[in-house]
């Protein structure tokens, strides 16, 4: 049993310092020819969000959401991708009971 609780605190660890890299690391992304911009960091956390004002007006909502939600979901792959890579590097999160 203290061997499991050792491998969950171990996990946890691992998970913690993984979290404490990506937070360092930061994605950029625009939607709209450029005219939506979202940076994210790597614990996907949006930072900052540009909007041409073009695109503040309201003939132009369905627009704005759209490349809203675009930009947001290309970070979120562009982060996902990095959070993969830094775990592979890693060797991996050993997790418990689980084989390849």
């Amino acid at each position: 049993m203290f061997s499991k609780l050792k491998e969950i605190k171990d996990l946890r660890s691992q998970a913690k310092n993984l979290q404490n890299q990506l937070k360092d690391e930061h994605v950029e992304t625009s939607a709209a020819w450029g005219k939506v911009k979202i940076k994210m960091n790597g614990n996907q956390e949006i930072e900052n969000v540009e909007i041409d004002p073009e695109l503040l007006t309201p003939n132009k909502k369905t627009d704005l959401e759209k490349s809203i939600k675009e930009a947001v979901n290309d970070a979120n792959h562009k982060v996902q991708k990095i959070m993969a890579e830094k775990v592979r590097k890693s060797g991996g999160l050993n997790i418990p009971g689980l084989t390849k």
